[in-house]
């Protein structure tokens, strides 16, 4: 382990990568390595990336991490798929899109399924950010395919937000109706060699000047990722808005983000030692049985286990101070 984490500290990729995987599976050994880790991670300033499928997203990322290495900056990739919970594992075809891009030692590019998440970011992906941060990446961008709640848990763990669509197709129509106004930094209109990019544009600012609970005002930043276009406009709104968090709200969106960290934490170690019971003692089965025939319902189930747990807890207390 410690060899691992000494792996992880000097940016050595297999380490990087067999971390992930380990965090991926879960178990024990992912909490020794992002407790181990932890001190070292707070430095890297994350991108999250995120917009409708073909909107080009991972060939504008591609150019983002080109001329952010031209910058002599370090960094790290996290394509996150919407996969099945059936089926789990990621789709690979945004690996493939930027694997000249990865045989820079400087770069490290990993695809990530979306699994046991409920549709938004699995707590895997967190944790992989940690790893990719305490490697000392300087940027981290995270991708994820315009899927509900992905789109939204983006905010959860990005710095700059950047919403990509591409004219035509009624993007920004479906963007204003997602409630992506709200979260986004900046709006990037893609494929901006397109008919009806000016048009997609109008609206995009039209539908921003309505939201004015915001302090800071989103840009709208057309690109052609193919050829590269725009993407100078774009880095220098990331840099912008990273300059303004600086000027205050960088701390408090790393307070908010902690404690919804710790309290996503503690719900997860409540419901672990509860399931963990439950099969021990064997009442599972019982408890489906007695939904099964109107007996019950889950949430009646749900107050009562959580009831007996306070409970215990009570009277062991009780009993330790006696």
């Amino acid at each position: 382990m410690d060899n691992l984490v000494q792996g992880i500290l000097a940016g050595e990729k297999r380490s990087i990568a067999r971390a992930i995987t380990i965090i991926e599976n879960n178990g024990e050994k992912a909490q020794k390595i992002i407790s181990a880790i932890y001190p070292y991670t707070g430095k890297a300033y994350v991108i999250g990336i995120t917009g409708p499928a073909g909107s080009g997203k991972s060939t504008l990322i591609e150019k983002i991490v080109k001329k952010l290495r031209e910058n002599g900056k370090s960094v790290g990739v996290v394509a996150v798929d919407p996969t099945s919970p059936f089926t789990g594992g990621a789709f690979l075809g945004d690996r493939i899109r930027m694997q000249n891009l990865s045989l820079d030692k400087e770069v490290f590019i990993r695809s990530m399924a979306s699994r046991n998440s409920l549709g938004g970011l699995a707590k895997a992906t967190k944790d992989a950010i940690k790893v990719l941060d305490a490697a000392g990446k300087d940027y981290i961008i995270v991708e994820t395919v315009g899927a509900g709640q992905l789109e939204v848990d983006i905010v959860k763990v990005a710095h700059t937000v950047i919403i990509v669509l591409a004219p035509g197709f009624g993007d920004e129509i479906q963007a204003i109706k997602a409630g992506l106004m709200e979260i986004g930094d900046i709006f990037v209109i893609n494929k901006a060699d397109r008919e009806n990019a000016d048009r997609a544009v109008i609206d995009l600012l039209s539908a921003l000047e309505l939201n004015t609970k915001r302090k800071w005002k989103p840009q709208v930043i057309k690109t052609v990722a193919l050829t590269g276009k725009g993407v100078d406009e774009l880095l220098k709104a990331i840099e912008e808005h990273k300059k303004y968090l600086e000027a205050g709200e960088l701390e408090e969106k790393r307070r908010k983000r902690i404690e919804a960290e710790l309290l996503e934490a503690i719900s997860q170690r409540l419901t672990d030692t509860i399931i963990a019971e439950l099969k021990t003692d064997k009442k599972l089965e019982s408890f489906i049985e007695k939904i099964m025939n109107r007996e019950s319902d889950p949430y009646t189930i749900a107050d009562m286990l959580l009831k007996e747990k306070i409970k215990r807890k009570n009277k062991k207390n009780d009993y330790t101070k006696a």
